[in-house]
Formats: C-alpha cells, sequence, structure tokens
C-alpha cells in the first residue's frame, strides 16, 4: 500500500469503529497530511505502521485532554518526544485514543467523553487506563499503540483485549511530552497484536533523550531474534500469583503457557515474592501522592479550563475550575495524595509506603539473583468484567490490577501476551525480566508466541 492508501484504509477503519468510542481525536485530513509526511520521506523501521496515541502524550496536530474535562481542547507546542520518534521511524500517526481521566482507573470508565467498549463484548471494559489504544488495535482499527503505564495500565487491558502490552524498564523510554501522573512511576509503552509489532514500536521509541532527566544514558532496544528453543532458560512462578481462588480460565492460560515453555526445553523454579501483597495498598498511597503534586498545575490559570468562582478571588477560581474540570476518580486521588503528605500523615502513610516499595523490589531482586531468568504470572486475576461491576467500589476496582503493580513499583520490565479465551474472553499471561533485561523479555516472548493460540478456547 502507498502512504495514501493506507491513510484512506486508516480512516475507513476509524469511522467504522466509532462504536467503541476508542478514538478521541482523529482527522481524515491529518491522515492525509501524514500520508504526504511519508510519502516524501525515506522508509523507516515502522514504515506501512499506524500507531494510537493516548491522550496524555502531546501533539502538535491533535488536542491532548487527558479524557478530562480541565484540558478540553488544549493543543501542545510541540510534540512527545516518542511521537517525534514514531514519526522519524516512518510511522503514522492515526488517532489520540480514549483514556481514563489523566490515566487514572483500571477500566476506561472514567473518561469525561464517555467509555470505550471492549470490542468483543460491548457490555464488558477494555481495561485501563489505556482501554482506548487496547481496542483500536484488537479491533484492527490500527497496527499498534502507544499507551503509558504507571501501575499496569498496558498490561491489564492488553490481557482484557488480547493483544500484547509491553511495559519496558524505567527510564528505558523518554517520558518528555507525556503529562505526569506519578512521575516516579510513570513509562510510555506499547501495544500490538503480536510481540514483534509492539517490540518494534518500543525498540523505535525508546533510548536516551536529554529532555528527561529520568532517561537512562543506554542506546535504544533492538528486537532480538525468535529462538528455535528455549533450552537453559529458568522461569520462576512466584506462589503468591498462583492463589487457590485464582479465576479458572485464567489458571488454564497460565497452564497453557507452561506447558508450551516446557515443550520448548525450560526448566521451572517456584519463588517467593513475600511483600507483592501489599503491592496494591502501596501503590494506591503513592500514586495519588505523586498526582496530586503533579494535578496542582491544573489551576484555572496557566492553561486548559477556567471557571469564575463566586466571589471573584483567586482561590474562588482554583475551586471552581478544579470542582467542574476534574472528575470524580480524579478528585479522590487528590484528596488522598494530599492526606497522605499532610503535616502528620507522610511519615505514617508515604514514607512507610515507600520503604514498602524498596521491599517489592528487593524480593524481585533476591528472585532474579537464584538464577531465574523470567518469571510467569497471570496478568489479571479474572477476564473482562462487565461495565459498572466495580465503579461504586473502588477498592474492588484497585484490586484489578494487583498482579500487575508490582512490576511498576520495582521499574522491571513487564509484559503480558494472550494466552486464549475463556469463554470468547480473552485472558493474558505476565513474563517480568530483571531491569534493563528488556531484550532478554522480548526473545522469550517471540518464541513463546507462535505455540500460544490467541484466540482458542482455554478449559477452566
Amino acid at each position: 500500500m502507498t502512504p495514501a492508501d493506507l491513510a484512506r484504509a486508516t480512516a475507513d477503519r476509524l469511522a467504522a469503529a466509532t462504536s467503541l468510542n476508542a478514538a478521541l481525536h482523529w482527522s481524515p485530513t491529518l491522515l492525509d497530511r501524514e500520508a504526504e509526511r511519508l510519502g516524501a520521506a525515506p522508509a523507516g523501521p515502522l514504515s506501512g505502521t499506524t500507531v494510537a496515541i493516548k491522550d496524555n502524550l502531546v501533539t502538535v496536530d491533535y488536542p491532548t485532554t487527558c479524557a478530562s474535562r480541565m484540558l478540553a481542547g488544549y493543543l501542545s507546542p510541540y510534540d512527545a518526544t516518542v511521537v517525534a520518534r514514531i514519526r522519524a521511524a516512518g510511522g503514522m500517526i492515526a488517532a489520540k485514543a480514549n483514556m481514563d481521566e489523566f490515566a487514572m482507573g483500571s477500566s476506561t470508565e472514567h473518561s469525561a467523553f464517555g467509555r470505550v467498549l471492549h470490542p468483543l463484548d460491548p457490555e464488558r471494559v477494555p481495561g485501563g487506563s489505556s482501554g482506548g489504544s487496547a481496542a483500536l488495535v484488537a479491533a484492527g482499527v490500527t497496527t499498534t499503540a502507544l499507551g503509558s503505564e504507571t501501575g499496569g495500565s498496558v498490561r491489564q487491558p492488553a490481557a482484557f483485549c488480547g493483544v500484547v502490552g509491553i511495559k519496558p524498564t524505567y527510564g528505558r523510554v523518554s517520558r518528555f511530552g507525556l503529562v505526569a501522573f506519578g512521575s516516579s512511576l510513570d513509562c510510555v509503552s506499547t501495544f500490538g497484536r503480536t510481540t514483534a509489532d509492539a517490540g518494534s514500536l518500543l525498540c523505535a521509541i525508546s533510548g536516551h533523550d536529554d529532555h528527561d532527566a529520568t532517561s537512562h544514558r543506554l542506546p535504544p532496544l533492538a528486537l532480538p531474534a525468535r529462538r528455535r528453543d528455549l533450552a537453559g532458560l529458568v522461569v520462576g512462578l512466584p506462589r503468591e500469583y498462583f492463589p487457590a481462588d485464582l479465576h479458572p480460565g485464567v489458571r488454564a492460560g497460565c497452564d497453557r503457557a507452561v506447558a508450551a515453555l516446557r515443550e520448548l526445553g525450560a526448566t521451572f523454579r517456584e519463588v517467593s515474592l513475600p511483600h507483592s501483597r501489599h503491592a496494591v495498598p502501596t501503590y494506591y498511597v503513592i500514586n495519588p501522592a505523586e498526582a496530586a503534586a503533579n494535578l496542582a498545575r491544573f489551576d484555572g490559570v496557566r492553561y486548559g479550563l477556567r471557571v469564575a468562582g463566586a466571589g471573584g478571588d483567586i482561590r474562588a477560581l482554583y475551586r471552581a475550575t478544579r470542582g467542574e474540570g476534574f472528575g470524580a476518580e480524579v478528585r479522590r486521588r487528590i484528596l488522598v495524595g494530599t492526606f497522605v503528605l499532610s503535616a502528620g500523615y507522610s511519615d505514617k502513610y508515604y514514607s512507610t509506603a515507600q520503604r514498602v516499595r524498596r521491599l517489592i523490589a528487593d524480593d524481585f531482586a533476591t528472585a532474579f539473583g537464584s538464577g531465574v531468568d523470567v518469571l510467569l504470572t497471570p496478568t489479571t486475576p479474572t477476564p473482562a468484567f462487565r461495565a459498572g461491576e466495580k465503579t461504586a467500589d473502588p477498592v474492588a476496582m484497585y484490586l484489578a490490577d494487583v498482579f500487575v503493580c508490582p512490576a511498576s513499583l520495582a521499574g522491571i520490565p513487564a509484559m503480558s501476551l494472550p494466552a486464549g479465551r475463556h469463554q470468547g474472553l480473552p485472558v493474558g499471561v505476565q513474563l517480568m525480566a530483571p531491569a534493563f533485561d528488556d531484550e532478554k523479555m522480548l526473545a522469550v516472548a517471540l518464541t513463546l508466541e507462535p505455540t500460544l493460540d490467541p484466540i482458542g478456547e482455554v478449559s477452566g
């Protein structure tokens, strides 16, 4: 296909998928402009691919709203580093994807512009907060997509939608141009129908960036070759991730992956990550604290929504703008974060959570230090749940991230692979590797993936 053909086909797919509510901003005119740019440029590693961009990554040509009324219509004066690298690699920017407001959620039900529908079952959620990106890839609208991970926001929707989601080691991909949520956790991450697609996108956007102080001085990632077998590979199975009450379909998907790895020559070792049981409460102390600090900039003065409050003073402006501009989940996390950082409570909550975070990271270091190459776990405790099922109970919603947020707290690379479907709904398995061993994890996934049927029914 020529770039012009690709632009027209993508516009047709986006128009046909409008009912999913997965794309917030797209334009046939801008797609044609992308085609003109690509037609005049040399071929690159992403030539022929289309990429959806989560709407918390700034772009000059589309609004960046973070799915919030607070930033409705906001246009950035610059592209995020990862967006610029996609363009330089020959990728076509197709759309800005819907998401949970300011990336706060696990179901993409918290968007100010309406929830995203699951591409296989509109009564289900696609996961979150990068649900729009996952849904566009799963529905075949775009080849790949960018999401952001703070506590599992790419791996969890990847598992729910039956696609591949990859979170790199913290610092391997620039955060410049990503609207900050939890600065010590945020990772730009990738979706694809296959590991090769998601991995190629990850390699194209990786590498050091002087604009990001947390960016490691390492060369870009290189997609490894698929291995003939996995002889000599030691796979760790953390006992805490396989409770007796694990959903039968999820367990069956993991059993399928274990059997495939064994057939490829891998050996297994049971390991323990004892502090992982504290990961969700730890995350939901650190995460809101950093969010409260980062979202203080949205005050109705510098940019975005401005609502004049009763009384006409600056405090009234702040109250009215933030009260109207932020949704309920964002307000909840700002309040929690402000509380855990307040005088008399910071040591009790925030400092304690940081110490537990260190213990969680130490558990991973101990497991990998024992000779284990990668860890295999479920990605989510259940397949995709029904829309509205958890919105009234924030704790139940947060527990959907129980298997994914430990890797985010530890800063290690992790990814989700589709392992089949249970009663028609996808289930995913998760691979985790030591920090900066992203390429080893990708090599295992590339070798394992062809042995897993992503749409085959798993018993359980």
